[in-house]
């Protein structure tokens, strides 16, 4: 009688984490470009929004037949959904912005910028985890700090509403920056998390 060995399923987990955030970086380099004026890139965001979330459900379910990981599965695993989240909230902006019929604004393009820059730390992060030294908590370090800025530009934005003549303009545009400060922070939540992941394998 034959034995058969199988051996436990090794499915590069980290590997999906990073092609996630791959297409979050490229749909938030062509939300910067709708910010800025491109407005047809809005269609670049919403199909790289549906090719994350099927990305985020590849990597979920690779972690439950995963016998070990590169970092802690949880972590993976938070990571993903909070990826998912800045994705689904830059989506969001968009089609707001289609709701009020309201063009983006020097700050909302300011704003998406510094987005664009904190997924480049990110990538910079996720590029180094697993790997020895401090590497991907100085990124991750980096992609928070650059999101102060976006509390800047959100306070400076805010402030110019408070004499605008036009109510639906404020109600409008508050949303939007609103909603913008809310990706910042999942984009925050995701270099924390890198950094609790690092520590625990210290």
């Amino acid at each position: 009688m034959t034995r058969r060995w199988f051996l436990p399923e090794s499915p590069d987990v980290l590997g999906m984490l990073r092609a996630q955030l791959g297409t979050t970086r490229t749909a938030l380099d062509a939300f910067a470009a709708w910010a800025h004026g491109d407005v047809a890139q809005a269609d670049i965001v919403r199909e790289k929004e549906h090719e994350a979330d099927d990305q985020k459900r590849a990597l979920w379910r690779a972690l439950r037949t995963a016998f070990v990981t590169p970092i802690d599965a949880e972590d993976l695993f938070v990571m993903s959904a909070e990826l998912d989240e800045v994705l689904n909230g830059t989506k969001d902006v968009v089609r707001e912005a289609d709701v009020w019929t309201m063009t983006p604004d020097g700050a909302i393009g300011e704003i998406a910028d510094l987005l664009v820059v904190g997924a480049g730390h990110l990538g910079d992060a996720f590029g180094l985890l697993g790997e020895p030294g401090d590497g991907a908590t100085s990124a991750a370090d980096a992609a928070v700090k650059s999101q102060r800025g976006v509390e800047r530009v959100y306070r400076q934005a805010m402030s110019t509403l408070i004499d605008h003549p036009e109510p639906r303009e404020v109600i409008g545009r508050r949303e939007l920056y609103g909603r913008l400060l809310a990706v910042s922070g999942r984009l925050c939540a995701v270099a924390e998390r890198v950094w609790y992941a690092v520590v625990k394998e210290a």
